[in-house]
């Protein structure tokens, strides 16, 4: 094994949060943060980059997560977005960017050994087409298409097609959309039919999330898990969490035994706000509870 399970490259976010009922939370978000808790929460080495300017304390950020080293990129300016919430399960919302870092540069990335290079920006430009064809070549290549998909737009962020995803698809090990997203690149409305024109394409293993369950494609079966969370509060997170969960259990479980750990592990976190704060032991009471 590799001296790292996964090397995560993504900045946090100073997130100003509003629920539908009007109540706004503001707190440290990212793909970085919540993927970074959920991996080193299940005992696996973990190394961030997160990239920031000095209002942001990335130390601080993960002084919490004990199997995580970070390494520190400096920026001009941190990312901070708005979200709005408009509907209770949060399946809806809108989101504005307040404020950029300046992007990732292939040079300035640190040669890490890890198994997985797990990209998890947050808007187009973060982290462009130059890193995925560079974490391809270090590891397994893992993308979250969010931040090849939502594009800041004079402050609004709106989602369009990934015009060079016939190009990178094929550098990708394990790829992660949510169904919406999942429908903007491939024009399908079924989730199924979107994972299997995905794999077409060319990503080995693809994930799309939605409010109800986790799906898994190989290119060979379909596999699915319900979420049982009872309750949404801690929603913010929930497909960076599971994905990161899913990616570094499968190095060492099938697909069916990565699922079910990942599906369990983000259920438990959407119940409390913030990244995932357990342990394994505490994912494995809640597969006995809810999933036996």
């Amino acid at each position: 094994m590799a001296k790292y399970s996964t090397f995560i490259l993504g900045q946090p976010s100073l997130d100003i949060n509003t629920d539908f009922n009007g109540t706004t939370i503001r707190a440290i978000g990212g793909a970085v943060v919540y993927s970074g808790y959920s991996a080193s929460s299940l005992g696996h080495k973990t190394a961030v980059l997160p990239k920031a300017a000095a209002d942001i304390d990335v130390d601080a950020v993960f002084q919490d997560a004990a199997n995580v080293t970070v390494f520190h990129l400096s920026s001009s300016s941190s990312t901070s977005i708005s979200n709005v919430y408009h509907t209770a399960d949060r399946e809806r919302r809108t989101c504005k960017a307040i404020s950029r870092i300046a992007p990732y540069k292939v040079e300035e990335i640190p040669d890490v050994d890890a198994a997985i290079y797990h990209v998890a920006g947050l808007m187009v430009g973060d982290l462009g087409e130059d890193i995925i064809a560079y974490a391809s070549q270090k590891a397994m290549a893992a993308v979250d298409v969010q931040c090849l998909l939502r594009r800041d737009e004079n402050g609004e962020m709106v989602f369009r097609d990934w015009d060079q995803k016939l190009e990178y698809l094929p550098k990708i090990r394990f790829l992660k959309t949510d169904t919406a997203e999942a429908e903007i690149l491939t024009g399908l409305t079924d989730r199924v039919e979107a994972a299997k024109q995905l794999h077409a394409w060319g990503a080995a293993e693809i994930m799309i999330t939605n409010s109800a369950e986790v799906l898994i494609y190989d290119g060979k079966e379909i596999y699915t898990q319900p979420i049982k969370a009872r309750d949404l509060s801690g929603r913010t997170g929930r497909g960076d969490t599971c994905f990161s969960a899913y990616i570094t259990e499968r190095l060492t479980q099938d697909i069916p035994q990565a699922l079910l750990t990942a599906t369990a592990l983000v259920s438990l976190k959407m119940e409390t706000p913030g990244p995932f704060r357990g342990s394994r032991e505490d994912v494995e009471r809640y597969i006995q509870e809810f999933y036996r």
